[in-house]
Parts: C-alpha cells; sequence; structure tokens
C-alpha cells in the first residue's frame, strides 16, 4: 500500500532563505542522456530566518558541486531524501553544479523529456527540479541564460525563453545556441526546446510601435495548419492592448506545438510549449470548436505574460490569481471575437459539467485551498473556471472602468513580483472604492453557494419583492481541515444579482428600488451580503416574471418556483441569451426528472413530456431563421442538459433510468418535430468556402444539431441522411457530426464509416484522436469491450497524454451510462488504465482517478463495486501522490 502523501499548508508559508539573482544553464543533449550544468549567483533573501541552502531536485545524478569556483567536499553537503542541503553558505555567493538526467525515459513528461521530434520541457509546477537542484518554487525569481547544445542534423531547431544572443556549430556535427531572458522569472516559467520543427513567422507591431516577431513551430509537414494560430497571437496581442492597454514585451513570441503533453498549452515567458491539439487545424482536420479552441488557448497563454508572468504567484496556494483572472481573459476576448451570448452559455454549461460536482465532492477545495498533498491535483475547475467567475464577478460589481483602474494599479503596484490573491484584492478595492473584505471568502470557503429566492406582488401598492436566502452547507473540505486542527469558519457571501423584470407582454420593465426616485436602467446589480435580503421595487404594474443571474452573474445554484408558463415565457421573450438558454435547461431539467421517477416505476410511456415543451422547441428552431436569428444560440438550446449534470440533481443517481429518459426525450422531438429539423437541415445547407468564423459556423451548429435528432428515429431515410452527411462532408466540422451519430447506431453503415474514417485519417495523430472519442461516447451496448479493445489498436498508445484523454478519461468521464454500467466493467477499466499509468505518468493517470470522485451518489451495489477498484488502486505499492490523494479522498468523504 503506498504511504499516504504529506500534506503542504499555506499558513506554513516562509519566504526563501536565499534569492537567486542569474541563472546560466548549459544544456548538452547527446544519445541517452543530458548532462546540464547550472551557475546561480544566489544571495541571503534579507527578510528570512536563515538556515541552511535546500535546493529541489528530483532524478538527477550530481556530477560536480561547487561553491565561488571551489568544489565542495562531501563533508559540507548533503542529500535529504533528493534535496541537495548545504549547511554554510555566506551572504553572497556563485553555486554551480553539473548534473546528469535521462530526458528518453522521462515519461512523466514533466522537466526535460523526449518527444517524436526532439526534447521540451515542461516545468510547472514542479519540473524544474527534474533538470538541475535549484530552489524550486513561484516566489524565487531570476534572470536565466541558457545554452543548449545538440546534433545539429537531428535536431536544427534550438530553443529557449528570451530573444537569441548567439549561436554557432562544433565538433562531430553538432551546434549550439543561447537565448537570454530579460525579465526575472520563477524556474516554472523556463522553457527549451531541441527538436526538428518547421516554422512560419510573422510580425506584429505594437502600439508604441515596436515590432515583434511571431513564430509557430510544427512537427515537420505541418506548416499548412498553423494559419489560425498565427492569426490568434496576433488577435490577442491587439485585444489586449486595446482591452488592457499591455503589450509584449519581448522581441520574439515563439509557440512550439508537440504532441507528448500532459497539459493543453504551457506560458514560459515567450516561448509557450503547446499541445498540438491547439495549434493544428485545417478545415479537413479540424472542427469548428477546435478552430474556437485555439482562440481562446493561444490567447490564454498569451494573457499570461502580464497575468502570471511579469506579476507571477508567491506560492502554489495562490494559483487561481494567475489562472481565474487569465480565464476570466480569455472568457472576455472569446466573447469579443465570437457570438458573446453562445460562448457565455458554453461556459456556464462547462462549469455546471465540471466544477458544480467538484465542489460537491471528496476533493471539494476553494479557489484558494488552505492545503494540499500534490500541487498537480489542483489544476481544476474550481481554481481555473470557478477562479474566473469570481474574477467576474469583482468585474460585475465594480464595473468594466474601475476594473480596468484596478489592473492598472495592480500592474503598477506589483510589475516583477511574486503575489498573493489578497494583493489583487487590494487594488481593486483601492482602484474602485468598493468594499470588498466580505467578498474575499470566495476564495476561502468551497461548495456552491444556493440562492433560494421567492417573490412577493402587492398590486394595489404596486410593489414586486424579491427575498433571497443563502445557503451555504460545509463540503468534505471543511471536514478535512478541522481534522487538521484547521476548522474554517463559514459565512455569507457577498456576490451580484443581476436582474430583469418581464411584462406579459415580454416587455423589459423600468427598475426603481424602494427608496430611489426614478428608474435606473431595465437591468441592475442587485449586491447580495447577508444571508438573508429582501429587495422592494417600486411602480410595477403588473406581475413581472423575474429574469434572475443574468449572464450567470454568479457561480450558484438558483431555487425559484419558475412555472412551465413563466419559463416558456423567458425563452421567448427574455433579452439575456444567457436566461433564455438557461430558461430551456430548466424547463428540460424537470421533464427529464419526472421521466426518470417514470421509468424507475416501470412504465414505458412518453406522457410525462408535455406538448407545450414540443410547440416551445419547434418555436425556438423557427426563430433561427426570422431576422436577427442567431442559429448558434437555438443550437445550444436545443441541446438538454448532459446526463452528468441530471445525475447532479438525484439524491440516488441511476445512470439507466437517467440514459433512458434522455434518450426517450430526443426521440419523441424527432419524431415530433421530424418536418422541422428536416427543413432547417435543408434549409441550412452551404456550399460557400469553409470558415469556422461568425454566423456560418452558427449555421453548421445548428444544421448538424437538427442531423443529430433525425438520427435518433428508426428510420432507413434518417439513417442515410446521417451517411449521406458524412461521405458529402466538405469540413470535419459536418464529418465528425456524422460520425458521432454514426457511433451510436447498429447498422452496418457505422463499421464502414469508422473504418474508412480510420483509413483515411490514420496519419493525423489529432484526427484518429476523434475516431477514439466518437467510440468511447457510444451507447451502444457493449462500448466498454470496445474501449478496452481498442486499448490494444496500433492507434492507441498509453504514454500520449491525448490517446489517454480521447478515449480512456472520455469514457469515463462523458459517458455514464457504460462507466458507472451495473457489472462494474467500467470501472475496473478504469482502475486497469490507472494503475498502468501511474508508474509512467502520475499526473494523467490521477485525472482518470478523478473520474470516481462522484461514486457516493449511487446505489449500494454500484458503490460496492467502485470501492472495491479504489481500495484495489490504493492497495498499490509505489503508488504515486497524485493518484494516492485522489484515491484516498474519494475513500475517505
Amino acid at each position: 500500500m503506498a504511504d499516504t502523501p504529506a500534506t503542504i499548508y499555506l499558513k506554513d508559508y516562509t519566504p526563501p532563505n536565499c534569492l537567486v539573482d542569474q541563472v546560466t544553464l548549459d544544456i548538452s543533449i547527446h544519445a541517452g542522456f543530458a548532462r546540464v550544468a547550472a551557475r546561480l549567483a544566489m544571495r541571503r533573501n534579507p527578510v528570512s530566518a536563515g538556515g541552511p541552502l535546500k535546493l529541489d531536485g528530483e532524478d538527477l545524478q550530481l556530477e560536480s558541486l561547487s561553491l565561488d569556483g571551489q568544489p565542495l567536499t562531501a563533508s559540507a553537503w548533503r542529500l535529504e531524501g533528493e534535496t541537495l542541503v548545504i549547511d554554510e553558505v555566506p551572504d553572497a555567493f556563485v553555486l554551480e553544479t553539473v548534473v546528469r538526467i535521462d530526458p528518453d525515459q522521462n515519461t512523466q513528461l514533466s522537466g526535460l523529456y523526449r518527444s517524436k521530434d526532439g526534447y521540451f520541457t515542461q516545468c510547472e509546477a514542479q519540473g524544474f527540479r527534474r533538470i538541475t537542484y535549484y530552489p524550486d518554487r513561484p516566489d524565487v525569481m531570476a534572470k536565466f541564460v541558457c545554452t543548449l547544445h545538440a546534433d545539429k542534423a537531428s535536431f536544427p531547431v534550438l530553443l529557449a525563453n528570451g530573444n537569441p544572443v548567439a549561436q554557432g556549430d562544433e565538433d562531430n556535427g553538432r551546434h549550439w545556441a543561447t537565448w537570454e531572458d530579460p525579465f526575472a522569472k520563477p524556474a516554472y516559467l523556463f522553457a527549451c526546446v531541441a527538436a526538428k520543427l518547421d516554422m512560419v513567422e510573422d510580425y506584429y507591431v505594437t502600439t508604441s510601435g515596436r515590432r515583434v516577431r511571431c513564430a509557430v513551430y510544427v512537427e515537420p509537414g505541418k506548416l499548412d495548419q498553423c494559419d489560425h494560430a498565427m492569426a490568434a497571437i496576433k488577435k490577442s496581442m491587439k485585444w489586449d492592448e486595446d482591452v488592457f492597454g499591455l503589450e509584449m514585451d519581448l522581441d520574439h513570441y515563439m509557440i512550439v506545438a508537440v504532441g507528448d503533453f500532459n497539459m493543453g498549452a504551457m506560458e514560459n515567458k515567450g516561448l509557450n510549449i503547446f499541445n498540438t491539439k491547439y495549434v493544428l487545424a485545417r478545415p479537413d482536420t479540424a472542427t469548428d470548436t477546435d478552430y474556437q479552441n485555439i482562440d481562446r488557448v493561444v490567447a490564454h497563454e498569451y494573457f499570461h505574460n502580464w497575468t502570471g508572468n511579469r506579476v507571477t504567484c508567491r506560492d502554489w496556494f495562490q494559483l487561481s490569481l494567475k489562472e481565474g483572472l487569465t480565464v476570466f481573459r480569455d472568457q472576455q476576448f472569446g466573447m469579443d471575437m465570437h457570438s458573446a451570448g453562445v460562448t457565455r452559455i458554453q461556459e456556464v454549461r462547462g462549469l455546471r459539467a465540471a466544477q458544480f460536482p467538484e465542489d460537491a465532492g471528496p476533493m471539494a477545495h476553494p479557489i484558494r485551498p488552505a492545503s494540499y498533498a500534490e500541487i498537480n491535483n489542483f489544476y481544476t475547475a474550481t481554481v481555473y473556471e470557478k477562479g474566473a467567475e469570481v474574477i467576474r464577478m469583482i468585474h460585475t460589481l465594480i464595473g468594466k472602468q474601475a476594473f480596468r483602474r484596478g489592473m492598472d494599479l495592480y500592474f503598477q503596484r506589483h510589475d516583477g513580483q511574486a503575489v498573493t490573491c489578497e494583493d489583487f484584492i487590494s487594488a481593486m478595492q483601492d482602484a474602485s472604492g468598493k468594499d470588498l473584505a466580505q467578498f474575499q471568502r470566495w476564495y476561502n470557503q468551497a461548495g456552491t453557494p444556493k440562492l433560494v429566492v421567492r417573490s412577493q406582488f402587492d398590486a394595489a401598492a404596486r410593489r414586486y419583492t424579491l427575498e433571497v436566502t443563502q445557503q451555504f452547507p460545509a463540503t468534505p473540505y471543511e471536514e478535512r481541515m478541522t481534522k487538521d486542527g484547521l476548522p474554517q469558519a463559514r459565512g455569507p457571501y457577498h456576490l451580484p444579482i443581476v436582474i430583469g423584470l418581464l411584462d406579459g407582454e415580454g416587455r423589459e420593465l423600468p427598475l426603481r428600488l424602494e427608496g430611489e426616485t426614478s428608474p435606473v436602467g431595465t437591468q441592475r446589480v442587485l449586491e447580495l451580503r447577508e444571508a438573508q435580503q429582501r429587495f422592494v421595487f417600486e411602480d410595477v404594474a403588473t406581475e413581472p416574471v423575474p429574469s434572475l443571474l443574468r449572464g450567470f452573474s454568479a457561480p450558484v445554484l438558483l431555487d425559484y418556483p419558475y412555472s412551465t408558463a413563466q419559463l416558456t415565457h423567458l425563452m421567448a421573450y427574455d433579452t439575456d441569451a444567457v436566461n433564455r438558454w438557461e430558461a430551456g435547461q430548466r424547463l428540460a431539467t424537470g421533464i427529464l426528472l419526472e421521466g426518470v421517477a417514470a421509468i424507475q416505476a416501470g412504465k414505458t410511456t412518453n406522457d410525462w413530456i408535455p406538448q407545450d415543451y414540443i410547440t416551445a422547441l419547434a418555436r425556438l428552431l423557427g426563430s433561427a431563421f426570422v431576422e436577427g436569428g442567431d442559429p448558434a444560440l437555438v443550437a445550444e438550446a436545443l441541446n438538454p442538459p448532459s446526463e452528468n449534470v441530471l445525475a447532479e440533481q438525484m439524491e440516488v443517481v441511476d445512470p439507466d433510468a437517467i440514459h433512458g429518459a434522455r434518450m426517450t426525450l430526443l426521440r419523441t422531438l424527432a419524431r415530433e418535430l421530424r418536418e422541422a429539423f428536416l427543413a432547417a437541415y435543408l434549409e441550412l445547407a452551404s456550399d460557400e468556402p469553409y470558415s469556422p468564423e461568425g454566423e456560418q459556423a452558427g449555421r453548421r451548429a445548428l444544421r448538424n444539431a437538427c442531423l443529430s435528432y433525425l438520427a435518433q428515429l428508426d428510420e432507413a431515410g434518417a439513417q442515410a441522411l446521417v451517411v449521406g452527411h458524412f461521405e458529402q462532408a466538405g469540413n470535419m466540422t459536418d464529418t465528425f457530426a456524422a460520425l458521432a451519430s454514426l457511433a451510436s447506431l447498429d447498422i452496418p453503415a457505422r463499421h464502414v464509416a469508422l473504418d474508412s474514417f480510420y483509413s483515411k485519417w490514420r496519419d493525423e495523430a489529432l484526427v484518429v484522436d476523434k475516431w477514439l472519442q466518437v467510440q468511447a461516447l457510444s451507447r451502444l451496448p457493449g462500448t466498454t469491450a470496445d474501449v478496452r479493445a481498442l486499448m490494444t489498436h496500433p492507434a492507441f498508445d498509453i504514454r500520449n497524454p491525448n490517446k489517454v484523454y480521447a478515449l480512456v478519461r472520455a469514457f469515463c468521464a462523458a459517458n455514464p451510462k457504460h462507466f458507472h454500467g451495473a457489472d462494474g466493467e467500467g470501472y475496473r477499466l478504469a482502475a486497469d488504465v490507472i494503475l498502468q499509468l501511474d508508474p509512467m505518468n502520475p499526473q494523467v493517470a490521477s485525472r482518470i482517478a478523478r473520474c470516481f470522485d462522484r461514486w457516493r451518489k449511487f446505489d449500494p451495489a454500484r458503490q460496492a463495486l467502485a470501492r472495491q477498484q479504489l481500495e484495489r488502486i490504493r492497495a498499490a505499492s509505489s503508488l504515486s501522490a497524485d493518484v494516492a490523494e485522489v484515491v484516498g479522498k474519494a475513500l475517505e468523504a
């Protein structure tokens, strides 16, 4: 059985006892090993308590060690585990080390590692210690110079952070290059590359007139898939200048795409390392969603140049300081570049699917946790997406202009520093004059608050009252903290409720709160600070329908007793795109939960689906074709809540009944609206040259949504339509939409399509990932066995994170019917993969293990099967801290 990983606490933070001013690295890559010589110009930290010098290391073979040019004797240093300890150092000194590492065998993909086309690095969070001995913590910021040596024919491209300063040839066909970064940075932002890559470059001229070279490096033969990423770089640079006044500060900004990468991308200063899936795109290989994701991820990593690089985190507990803020910035960019309403809907849908269950599960934590055992496990939806929602609430509470002033003040105060979440809040508070002391509970309290809202209308007094009660029950996080002697006080949150009121004709009412002399617009930001609070609106002639939490203004659960008529009214008339969509989701959720109950009661009819709902969807579909209609918004609205989201609404989850109810709803709608879906499908056909942008992408989204409904019909004509769509598609968006439908149809054309797709695209790794994914998500019987069989297919490689995510994580996280199958085979498959993967790549293994988070919500039989596999994982010897923490918390919850 693995040892329980040690817990690290925020309260124990102490400043580093030594600082690093300059790092000079010399990395020489050879067949089977690399030699790293490091020269660290260091000094005692005047604010520290002193003590011995401790340098982090992992899997390093120390070859030499000297202080101020003199080799250290064996008695002057020691290894405590893998930490290098030197008891006596002067106030200022130069430490030199030479270590040998084996990047070819580095399957963790952390530190310096080998991939198909060469050598790459990933140092966040604690990968730099796998390259050389160093105080590997974000509050140690230094200037870096890096020289790389490698075989010139095999690895002609040598890159590192900053700007190139020199290069040359060496004996035996080798060459070298030196890069210098003029900005101090923590070690987690270091990067270097030695590889055989193709490159495309362009230039961007900043507002101040500086000419910045932009370069994208990809594996040989992929330059025709780089145009969109390059365009995204330039769009991001312009947007950050226009919206936040932030210019690129280096002469070179480079993106390198690699197929073996644990994350999406990494913001290393000036040298961003990207997963290929967020760089490569061509109309026949990438979907509209892929193009949009490239936009967003490129923007996210570029925006980190300021929010994360120029101002970074003091410690890893402050991770949301950079990630939550930068996700918010990339969300705003996405809303400006694409449909604002649809972009926001997609964010909310994702938050509910991933973050809300996390808040309710064993790994629940605030956006700034008070402890962790393995920092890699806290790159979570809570830190990122909920962190972004917290920043959005500040933006809503203080307003756009004050938020910009706060950002300016934040950079003015902290440029070049490693800081805390309080420093950011302080800048926002000082710039706006808004008291945000209570707001900081969002940083320290775990869980999703619930707002219970009730309304009263006094016709005689023409008054409409909203009474709001906050509920914020404890989570497993508080239990863990209390056990650790860190009891967590809980209290009401400070949050914005954006509201509008609609009359019976669908008109927006002017809003005048009690005590005001005149209305202030038709939309208001109500500030909730108390556990219970009343808001009274004056001069309201007729009882309105409230549009609450517009734009999803706070990441909360809303309990308001909307009637079906009110929700239908909001679907038809609300001017807020998110709430129009939300009304439909609420209607569908209520209907589907009735269907679940009917199935559990043994009923086989579909009389729980009201005709009014079918009529409302028909009207919704028709709205896409009127002037001002938004096909992309209609496509989103036609997609009912996922099975995972529905599961969160049940005390005891019945995955079979949920799946049955959802499929019954889809098939009923397909039958009832067959002609409308077919007419829309035909109307939306286009022979325009492909573009992933704007209206064309929206029309394609709605057309494919109609196709997915028609695919539910057990009719030869409908099936032929799907097959024809697959065969005639002129872009990957349409091809993939048809393949996804065919993957769940038990017809001969399914196998033909899957075989032909793989045969055509077997040499395009990212397209093969799509092929794996559609099979992992199939609803057909035998899918679990199919996934296990695909793990032995030449297309699958367990060492490649993208393959594991496409096949295994897709199955475990997004195919609940089969993952939670009553025979327990889904759980067994996941455990098998985790145990096989953990010795190779603990980060990826722990992400698969997170699929067990909600195991206690299921019936006793499934709980017993899940527990058996969790215990089996926990009993493994040499289990990584990553997996041990996730599994341990799941079993203890």
